[in-house]
């Protein structure tokens, strides 16, 4: 066996005697992981392809350049998982941006506090306006995304969440990382599910794009998930930004925080997503370019690694890539979505938006082409009277 394998089944061990999830980080090897995955041979493809339940290795050997031969039995696979798991349905959900106000100085984001752009936090009023118009649209599960400020915190949701939940079954957060305690008292208000992205794994490149604001802090943005569970929400997600870095390391990272997290936090559902790096108001040109291929690759090793896991599919994408990614294994899909505040209402301005998205279709021709894919469309995907 190879020093670097030794050290990744080494370090596959480590979840279970460590506390957070960065003491794990700090024993790992970024250039070990790289060369792990680098080093993976049409053997370990195969040996993978024909196992039920995989190890961060296998996972390594699917996201490898060894892999791309067998990409068409990757993705008849994840297919096949992902309906006998799910079923023939893809639940479709909308991002309700309640402000765009930053503290944070990031080098890919249009909230970016050194943007010259307009700040604006819905009040009472305009929610209940972009509220209406996201029912309109046939919504049951909304995801709250803000900029990460002081200004928009605890207060802010605690005010605002029991208003909007009383229009959705269903209802998510991608905000600032907020301690176990806070996190408690959402989920007692109506919080079902709580996404928070790493961006990337690497503390050196994480420190290059995040430089000032709270989210320069790097461990306490990556053991946010360990709060999340310890508050004993029902949904965790995590996603990385993928053109940050070296993909397939980052998502060998994310791997490995997926299976700390599975084994302390059992009673917990779990996300990931899969969002490229889009244009947008001061961004950067990404430093890891992953193509069409590649991602379907990425998308396929993940189902196969966890046939459990929901994988949501957003308006970054083109359409063309989201209409066969339908049938790739997504079980979540993100609709005519807004990334600025006020966007669902008349008259939103553009120049307040996050990002630029790719797939502008309706909702009705959204759930039109998911229907073309032989699948039907829900409108949430989980009930509290159910749990």
């Amino acid at each position: 066996m190879s020093e670097n394998v030794a050290k990744i089944r080494l370090l596959e061990q480590s979840p279970a005697v460590v506390g957070q999830f960065s003491e794990w980080i700090d024993k790992a090897d970024w250039q070990a992981v790289t060369e792990c995955h680098q080093g993976k041979t049409t053997r370990d493809v195969l040996r993978a392809l024909g196992k039920d339940t995989l190890s961060v290795e296998d996972f390594a050997a699917l996201i490898s350049p060894a892999a791309e031969p067998y990409l068409l039995d990757m993705v008849a696979k994840s297919e096949q998982l992902t309906l006998q798991r799910f079923g023939n349905i893809v639940s479709l959900f909308a991002p309700l941006y309640l402000s765009n106000t930053c503290a944070n100085e990031c080098t890919y984001c249009g909230f970016s506090m050194s943007n010259a752009i307009r700040r604006l936090t819905l009040n009472d009023t305009q929610i209940q306006q972009e509220v209406a118009a996201i029912k309109r649209k046939g919504f049951d599960h909304i995801l709250l995304v803000t900029g990460e400020t002081n200004k928009v915190s605890m207060p802010y949701f605690e005010q605002m969440l029991p208003k909007i939940k009383a229009h959705f079954s269903q209802l998510s957060m991608e905000v600032q990382p907020l301690e176990t305690d806070e996190y408690q008292r959402l989920k007692s208000i109506g919080l079902d599910g709580v996404l928070v992205y790493q961006e990337t794994y690497r503390r050196k490149t994480y420190l290059e794009h995040h430089l000032r604001g709270n989210k320069s802090n790097f461990n306490f943005r990556l053991d946010a998930p360990d709060r999340i569970g310890q508050a004993g929400i029902h949904k965790i997600g995590l996603g990385v930004l993928l053109g940050l870095e070296d993909w397939r390391t980052d998502s060998m990272m994310m791997a490995q925080h997926l299976r700390h997290l599975q084994k302390r936090y059992w009673r917990s559902r779990f996300s990931v997503a899969f969002p490229r790096i889009r244009p947008c108001e001061g961004g950067i040109v990404p430093k890891s370019l992953i193509s069409d291929r590649q991602l379907v690759q990425l998308i396929a090793a993940w189902r196969l690694f966890d046939r459990d896991l929901e994988m949501s599919l957003s308006t970054r994408e083109s359409p063309e890539f989201r209409h066969h990614g339908v049938r790739m294994g997504f079980t979540t899909m993100s609709a005519e979505s807004k990334t600025q505040p006020g966007g669902y209402a008349e008259g939103a301005e553009e120049a307040l938006e996050q990002f630029e998205i790719s797939d502008d279709r309706s909702v009705a021709d959204i759930a039109t082409m998911i229907r073309s894919q032989g699948r039907e469309v829900v409108w949430k995907d989980w009930d509290p009277a159910l749990s």
